[in-house]
């Protein structure tokens, strides 16, 4: 009789400690913001659009806000070499929170910064890389290789910006 009370007064303290304890800690776990697989698709297959029509044949890569791979592309025609170019230019640009053109550009600016391009062999260096924001919060990153010039790179990923509806779109301005 002791034995069955004991477990009745243990199971009923569990009941009362989950209760009381377990929704405190659900309120302090942070919510992170995710970029859906189905606008991650479309805003690739955008850009590799975008390209074609000015007759550039790419590849676009998409990456999470881990800098794991998402999405990747590789239009008809494109090298082979830029699946790797755009893989690490999203994984740069959502790594290091920026445009890679823009630290491609304060690497020779500032020589002392070189070692940025050796942090590890994901880094890339070179224009057509951006940070996918949304709501404040990097939540991917977005790299196009293969035009023949990071300009180019740069506006089919700008373009597929616009279909995230990314807080930034990093237009290049006339």
């Amino acid at each position: 009789m002791i034995n069955k009370m004991n477990r009745i007064v243990s199971g009923f303290s569990v009941l009362v400690f989950s209760s009381l304890i377990l929704p405190a800690l659900a309120q302090d776990m942070p919510v992170q913001k995710i970029l859906p697989l189905e606008l991650a698709n479309q805003a690739a297959m955008v850009a590799v659009k975008k390209c074609l029509e000015d007759g550039h044949r790419v590849s676009v890569a998409i990456v999470d806000q881990s800098g794991l791979l998402k999405v990747q592309v590789k239009a008809d025609g494109a090298g082979p070499h830029t699946l790797d170019s755009s893989r690490r230019k999203a994984y740069t640009a959502n790594s290091l929170r920026d445009s890679t053109h823009k630290y491609a550009v304060l690497v020779t600016q500032k020589p002392e910064l070189q070692s940025l391009t050796r942090l590890n062999d994901n880094i890339l260096l070179l224009g057509g890389g951006f940070p996918i924001k949304m709501g404040g919060e990097v939540v991917g990153g977005i790299g196009v290789g293969g035009a023949p010039g990071i300009q180019f790179d740069e506006v089919c990923a700008s373009a597929a910006l616009k279909v995230l509806k990314a807080d930034e779109t990093y237009e290049t301005k006339p």
